[in-house]
């Protein structure tokens, strides 16, 4: 148990200086430093550490698979707005709010993080979007959020983090997704 604290802890550590980096990368380097805060407390560090796995997958998976359900994951998506599950409001007909810049670019460095920490060696740049590619039509996103991610993520296999992950280049990809149907945030 007490080597799975220490490999769980430097797995979250891990996760959230790469998405830091790419936070500066992307000019948001605030979002980068308060990402994922609440992977530390005590609801979502201790299930963690119950259901790790070598730091291959998140141990949400694992407990879901088990228990048909996972605390850490409602905690997490409830107190974190670069998922898009804490912009769902049931009573709203459409899938969900239109998800500010911000976060939107915070979520692309989460799923790029996640990739490079889970893929370890095997990862490229083709790695997010495959991962996307997958599980997009599970995703209750609005249809201009889910054409973002997969703009990005397909030009990210294609150029690369350099040319991708910064702020102009982003925004203009943000902005030709949500402000073409009259979304502005």
């Amino acid at each position: 148990m007490i080597i799975r604290f220490f490999k769980h802890l430097h797995t979250i550590n891990k996760h959230r200086f790469i998405v830091f980096k790419l936070c500066c990368k992307a000019h948001i380097p605030i979002q980068g430093l308060l990402h994922d805060l609440s992977k530390y407390s005590f609801t979502e560090f201790f299930e963690g550490v119950k259901y790790y796995t070598n730091g291959k997958e998140s141990p949400i998976i694992n407990c879901k698979k088990k228990n048909g359900y996972s605390a850490a994951w409602l905690h997490h998506k409830g107190r974190n707005k670069h998922h898009s599950e804490y912009w769902l409001d049931m009573a709203l007909k459409k899938s969900t709010i239109v998800i500010p810049f911000k976060y939107a670019v915070e979520m692309i460095c989460d799923r790029v993080a996640a990739a490079k920490v889970y893929r370890g060696k095997k990862y490229t740049n083709m790695s997010p979007y495959y991962y996307w590619n997958k599980h997009r039509d599970n995703e209750l996103m609005d249809e201009g959020m889910q054409g973002f991610l997969t703009e990005v993520f397909e030009l990210l296999g294609a150029y690369g983090e350099k040319k991708v992950i910064n702020k102009e280049y982003l925004l203009k990809i943000y902005n030709k997704h949500i402000k073409k149907k009259g979304k502005d945030l």
